[in-house]
């Protein structure tokens, strides 16, 4: 399963949620519901008084609403890969991935440039049963250097993320 598999099932979940919570909503307030008094109390009278004489109390329900709503358009727009940093490299990912050639199941690399070119973002999603350390020299001995050689130049900062799965 992917990474953020997680997250787009979340966000269908909740999103389906608020969808049926906003269709009854709107059938309630239609009178399209049978068999449910068209005038039915949401809140005990007292509790709907005391609100109403607070005039802040709404504000303070509809700013934790937008807030919400900025936080949950915040968690979808990154579960989509908005807002990562970078723009991937092919030329270096198809080197990183002939450099590891003889590394069985590799499952994911990939080589990212972000900022001006300041920086090398390498990713690498390996098998358990992978030699984790042959792979880390390999990486630092002789991909690395290539790929700084080839995307930019040798003074390229690399950070690398070697994630082993079980």
């Amino acid at each position: 399963m992917r990474q953020y598999a997680g997250n787009r099932v979340g966000l269908a979940v909740v999103g389906t949620l608020l969808l049926g919570a906003g269709a009854y909503a709107w059938l309630r307030g239609q009178d399209r519901l049978d068999g449910l008094p068209s005038r039915a109390k949401v809140l005990p009278e007292r509790t709907a008084h005391a609100v109403a004489e607070q005039s802040w109390a709404l504000w303070a329900v509809a700013l934790v609403l937008l807030v919400l709503a900025f936080v949950t358009l915040r968690w979808l727009l990154l579960s989509l890969g908005w807002g990562r940093r970078g723009a991937r490299s092919g030329t270096g990912t198809a080197m990183l991935c002939v450099g590891l050639k003889d590394v069985e199941g590799l499952a994911r690399a990939t080589v990212r440039v972000v900022g001006e070119a300041t920086r090398l973002r390498i990713g690498l999603t390996c098998p358990a049963t992978a030699d984790v350390g042959s792979v880390a020299t390999k990486l630092d001995r002789e991909i690395v250097s290539r790929i700084r050689r080839e995307v930019r130049d040798d003074d390229l900062g690399a950070v690398v993320r070697i994630h082993v799965r079980r």
